[in-house]
């Protein structure tokens, strides 16, 4: 039987948010069993929580932002973290901010699944949960489209188009597990078509973006500092994207998942959409 996780001893990390441009600190302390993801907003009175839960999510634009109805915490961009999290099979964790947005670090989940395993990984005394199907899910907006089905265990296809470039047109497919997320998806770095910066620096975000941290869509290129860490590189951000989101419904997931366009509304609509599937079938 698997059991519960959390991490052995506390972890830290700073560096600069992606939209505010702040200097961020950022730990991952241990947890007890049943706790869940909790973030805390130590920079604010009292450091309210807010738990990492689809019914907590108040903003989808761009990025995934959870806010405490009781407490007023509120936390940005909290995909990555949660991505490795998730993959690192870490259950119970508290996760400790000195502002509303964690660092942005290289642009990808990379940093924080490598410190998650540096920390280490210890056992707890109660069994892990998972989320898994009774039945199927469909969600669609417009174009973008995800079907989720029953599995035992996480897999996920998926394909994008952006209609910057030739190469933005990708797909690709996984069994999500620790070692294969390590391998395939942690390092998979956030990107931005140029033709929308204009409007996302008029919005006063990506005040702490680079060619450091993220891979422009430009011209019919893909630009980046360093050259893609993968040849679709921005399919596989979009999936680890999504196996954060998915975290948002409080117990590792196991169920295939198939989607075409998809990004954070249709992630949590879908993760939204399992919690009602549970509660449903508990009451049954």
């Amino acid at each position: 039987m698997e059991m519960q996780n959390t991490v052995k001893k506390e972890t830290a990390v700073t560096g600069i948010a992606l939209h505010t441009g702040a200097r961020a600190n950022l730990k991952i302390c241990p947890a007890p069993e049943n706790t869940g993801i909790v973030f805390r907003r130590v920079d604010m009175p009292g450091a309210p929580a807010v738990k990492a839960a689809a019914q907590n999510v108040i903003d989808v634009r761009r990025a995934t932002t959870i806010a405490s109805r009781t407490t007023g915490a509120f936390v940005v961009t909290v995909e990555h973290i949660m991505s490795a999290l998730h993959a690192a099979q870490i259950d119970n964790a508290f996760v400790e901010m000195d502002g509303p947005e964690p660092p942005i670090l290289d642009g990808s989940a990379g940093p924080y699944f490598d410190m998650i395993q540096q920390a280490g990984i210890e056992a707890q005394s109660v069994p892990a949960e998972y989320w898994t199907a009774s039945a199927p899910i469909e969600v669609t907006d417009g174009d973008k489209r995800l079907v989720l089905t029953p599995c035992d265990h996480l897999e996920i296809e998926m394909k994008v188009n952006y209609g910057v470039s030739p190469l933005d047109a990708q797909e690709y497919s996984l069994a999500v597990t620790p070692e294969s997320f390590a391998r395939e998806l942690k390092g998979a770095r956030t990107f931005c078509p140029y033709r929308e910066l204009e409007q996302v620096i008029a919005a006063g975000l990506a005040k702490g973006g680079s060619l450091d941290n993220a891979i422009i869509l430009h011209d019919g290129a893909l630009i980046s500092k360093d050259g893609l860490r993968y040849p679709n590189e921005l399919v596989r951000h979009k999936m680890m994207d999504m196996v954060g989101d998915l975290y948002l419904v409080g117990k590792r997931v196991r169920a295939h998942i198939s989607s075409v366009r998809s990004g954070h509304p249709t992630h949590v609509k879908l993760a939204q959409a399992m919690l009602a599937q549970a509660a449903a079938a508990a009451q049954q």
